[in-house]
């Protein structure tokens, strides 16, 4: 059976190890043991020399099995190990010729670390326009144009329904029915209407372009501690760039818009001016009257 014999060969083989390392204490034990031992008699020695034989063969046995073994390790797994080890350096190699061509090619350190360079540039220049952006600019000094100021320059949307109750206290309230002629009237309520969108699209234009602001300073964020390809590196920081010159454009949109409105606002005024005039001279000429 193949598992005896393995058995077998395992046990011959340990035991020939255990000679082989014993070989000096065996030697001088046979030694010692010829010089104490009585003369034999010829039946003794040839059974000595029976034993010996048996033992010398059963070790030449051992041997060859074990010079068996050795060579089929070394004509058939030698082989396999040898292919294996060759297929290994085959893959290694080409491993490591795809990581040189990235590294040196495709994503070169040099130019990523210049890209890195760059994005820290654009992000000073960008920290430094934002900052002479957000100067305040502010310049009434009176309670009520204060307040309007405020209100159109807050960039917050949700200041929006305080614009009207602002603008009146600046601008006037619309005339009332008895005051003027009704064209007049329906011209300074169209053009009260025009100035206040006008101002309430501004801010709203103002929130929108703060957002947008913050989307680019996030995705400026996200590239600067990222280390992709020096492409995606270029592509992602120009994105950034497109959304913050839109935020600026509808900045400077809205500024447009406000100068718009104010002078909107300005020709509604005069015309209730006009309208209190008119009223005026009207009830001076009444008075005369009677």
């Amino acid at each position: 059976m193949p598992t005896s014999l393995t058995v077998l060969l395992g046990l011959l083989g340990r035991a020939w190890k255990l000679v082989v390392s014993r070989r000096m204490q065996i030697i001088a034990l046979l030694v010692v043991m010829a010089m104490l031992m009585p003369q034999p008699a010829n039946a003794q020695i040839g059974f000595i020399t029976g034993l010996i034989g048996i033992i010398s063969s059963g070790l030449s046995a051992v041997s060859g099995v074990l010079a068996a073994v050795n060579t089929t390790l070394q004509n058939v797994i030698g082989p396999l190990l040898s292919s294996i080890s060759g297929a290994m350096s085959a893959i290694q190699s080409i491993t490591q010729g795809i990581l040189d061509f990235q590294q040196n090619t495709v994503y070169p350190l040099a130019a990523i670390n210049s890209a890195r360079a760059l994005v820290g540039q654009i992000q000073g220049i960008y920290n430094s326009i934002r900052g002479i952006w957000n100067t305040a600019v502010r310049s009434a000094t009176l309670v009520n144009p204060q307040g309007l100021e405020n209100v159109i320059l807050s960039k917050d949307a949700g200041q929006i329904a305080n614009v009207a109750a602002r603008f009146s206290a600046v601008y006037s309230p619309l005339p009332a029915a008895n005051e003027v002629h009704p064209s007049t009237r329906d011209v300074i309520d169209s053009s009260d209407a025009a100035s206040q969108a006008a101002m309430k699209r501004s801010m709203a234009i103002d929130d929108i372009a703060d957002r947008e602001l913050a989307a680019a300073d996030q995705m400026m964020s996200a590239l600067a501690s990222t280390a992709p390809g020096t492409a995606e590196m270029i592509g992602a920081q120009a994105g950034a760039w497109v959304v913050r010159s839109q935020a600026y454009t509808q900045q400077a949109l809205s500024e447009m818009m406000r100068l718009r409105a104010i002078e909107l606002a300005g020709q509604g005024a005069r015309l209730k001016e006009s309208a209190r005039f008119a009223r005026e001279t009207r009830d001076k000429l009444t008075q005369m009257n009677r």
